[in-house]
């Protein structure tokens, strides 16, 4: 073997190693929005499997055979790992606040309702596209609604990513 293919067998050998050495040390970085999506579509499409399922307030914690608002999206993040307190106004202090018009798939949205009056009183899961997955008495149980029309539009109160 010539001193030519010696060379070029030990920089091809080098470079080989620093591709896969730099390709580990990419697995080890931080999740990124597209893990954060993936996380938001696990919660949704777990969320969905409930659809119908019927409401009732006060809902104990866990329970798949009735929801109330709090404790449907305390179940379903809980089951992706995120654990969320059980009262949708508790819920509103966790992560951090975002503007409606900068919402996200998996972001938790919450209303003002008669019983609470200007107070948050309903928590929902934001789908986009306008839409919310909740669940509420007069509703039937687990359903979408639009966020940007009727009850929901005029009740709206903040929104916040815990993803």
């Amino acid at each position: 073997m010539s001193f030519s293919h010696t060379v070029v067998r030990k920089v091809l050998t080098v470079s080989l190693c620093a591709v896969i050495g730099f390709t580990g040390f990419a697995f080890g970085q931080a999740p990124s929005a597209s893990a954060a999506t993936s996380k938001a579509d696990k919660i949704i499409l777990l969320g969905k499997k409930y659809l119908g399922v019927k409401y009732r307030f006060g809902a104990p914690s866990g329970i798949t055979s009735a929801f109330d608002c709090s404790s449907f999206v305390q179940y379903i993040y809980g089951k992706n790992g995120i654990k969320l307190p059980r009262v949708s106004s508790t819920q509103a202090t966790k992560g951090y606040k975002v503007t409606k018009g900068k919402l996200k798939r998996g972001d938790l949205v919450f209303f003002r309702t008669k019983r609470t009056g200007s107070k948050i009183g309903h928590v929902a899961v934001y789908l986009g596209r306008g839409k919310i997955l909740h669940t509420y008495g007069s509703a039937g149980g687990v359903t979408y609604s639009s966020l940007n029309s009727g009850y929901w539009k005029r009740n709206y109160v903040t929104a916040r990513r815990v993803l």
